[in-house]
């Protein structure tokens, strides 16, 4: 007995329907082994040269200039000096708000977004303790939200005028630009 079912094409996927883990906008941590691969790859290599002395002699000038690239993080960018910078973090999350977009990070995880990929950001102080929410939302429909404890509740109203100083030169911007 044969089947009329033809088998489906092996398309990649990704996406929460494949992969549990995946969140838009997370970015992975890279291993060092993708790294080495990468500059390995990058590297001319001539005949002549034997691989295992390449190892043990000193790095190139070249190479020295560009180790500092690769080392430092994505949003490493200085703002503008004008820009206002809204900064807030505790013992484990940290956001960072500023020419560049919106960086979450909690513990080893981290995501970033740019002006064009968010649809709002809400800010919520809780009514007991010291927490601060901040929520991104993505045009679709999905939300982002991170709470920063603060040391006293007086920070909440500093947070909040420093937060809308950046969305009013920052976010309102980029929609009247669209």
């Amino acid at each position: 007995m044969s089947s009329s079912s033809q088998p489906l094409k092996a398309e990649p996927v990704t996406g929460a329907g494949f992969d549990p883990a995946y969140v838009p906008g997370i970015t992975a941590p890279v291993s060092g082994k993708a790294q080495d691969a990468e500059a390995e790859a990058e590297a001319p290599t001539s005949e002549a040269e034997d691989p295992h002395t390449e190892e043990t002699s000193p790095a190139s000038p070249d190479s020295e200039a560009s180790e500092p690239d690769e080392a430092a993080p994505a949003g490493a960018d200085e703002p503008p000096a004008d820009g206002p910078v809204f900064e807030a973090e505790d013992r484990r999350a940290r956001i960072v708000a500023d020419h560049a977009g919106v960086r979450l990070s909690l513990d080893d995880q981290a995501c970033e977004f740019r002006w064009d990929e968010i649809g709002a950001v809400e800010t919520e102080t809780a009514r007991f303790g010291k927490r601060f929410t901040i929520t991104v939302h993505t045009p679709d429909r999905r939300w982002y939200p991170i709470e920063i404890e603060a040391k006293s509740r007086s920070d909440f109203d500093r947070w909040e005028s420093e937060l809308d100083a950046v969305l009013d030169a920052y976010f309102e911007e980029g929609a009247e630009a669209e």
